[in-house]
């Protein structure tokens, strides 16, 4: 990767880098990709972004800091959008295609104002998986009730009454690679707050606890629709790191808005080493 230019971003704390695959000489590797978000001896992420700009539509692929490939993500489509609108690639509100591994989403730069980017993304329909609330034995005495749906990407709800912090470091890794989940499941504990508002925090399927997902805020607003704790139209999603406005409608079908900020380019200069 001696050489390899990449540009810095991050949504609402999420944080990704960005490669254009023209700038890689050999693919990217799981064992580099873990070495680049590694926060003390890389450039430090919560994954990569690797977009192939010269395909029609533009191709991303999705790299976990553990090395891992997902499916999706709604925050890196934004700081992808953020990206392409800086290059110049995609012109103020102009929807664009961006294909993913299974699937292809409309996007929309909304505006930009003092380096961030407001970022529109179809996010598809929730495609739910069993009742809502089923319980999962997670072992050592704890359950969860869980509401697991994908948006292109698995994930596992758990509606509770307060967030606790402790109980989410406890029950919230377990459910993440819970053997109900074949390869591992997104999680997010939740509580609805009003008629259209819902607090969240999130564990993510290779990368652990973010201070926010675009997909997970997604989840959270479809699960909650279901359970009618909020009704379809637009919810405001609250987690650590920020809000987002997560639209959805009577058949599930949802889009999400939301800020992107690109933070610095740079070059990689030697090969990464542990």
């Amino acid at each position: 990767m001696n050489g390899t230019r990449f540009t810095k971003g991050h949504a609402l704390g999420n944080d990704y880098i960005v490669i254009d695959r023209a700038d890689l000489t050999d693919d990217l590797s799981p064992a580099q990709a873990v070495k680049l978000c590694d926060r003390h001896l890389g450039a430090g992420s919560d994954g990569v972004l690797l977009a192939d700009l010269a395909n029609s539509p533009v191709s991303l692929r999705i790299i976990n800091p553990d090395g891992t490939e997902a499916e999706k993500s709604g925050n890196g489509l934004r700081i992808l959008g953020a990206y392409l609108h800086h290059r110049g690639a995609v012109a103020t509100g102009e929807w664009f295609d961006v294909r993913l591994i299974g699937d292809v989403v409309e996007m929309r730069v909304e505006q930009s104002d003092r380096g961030v980017v407001i970022v529109r993304v179809r996010m598809g329909s929730a495609r739910f998986d069993g009742e809502p609330g089923r319980l999962l034995d997670l072992g050592d005495g704890l359950a969860a009730h869980v509401d697991t749906l994908s948006v292109g990407n698995p994930h596992c709800v758990v509606f509770v009454p307060e967030l606790e912090r402790a109980d989410f470091l406890m029950r919230a890794p377990r459910l993440c690679t819970h053997d109900a989940f074949a390869r591992g499941t997104n999680v997010q504990f939740a509580r609805a707050t009003g008629t259209q508002q819902i607090e969240a925090w999130i564990w993510e399927r290779g990368a652990g606890e973010t201070t926010a997902s675009g997909s997970s805020a997604c989840a959270v607003a479809a699960a909650a629709v279901r359970r009618q704790l909020v009704v379809p139209g637009s919810v405001t999603i609250h987690m650590p790191g920020g809000s987002l406005n997560v639209t959805v409608s009577e058949d599930y079908e949802i889009e999400m808005v939301g800020p992107a900020q690109l933070v610095y380019e740079a070059e990689i200069i030697n090969e990464l080493t542990t």
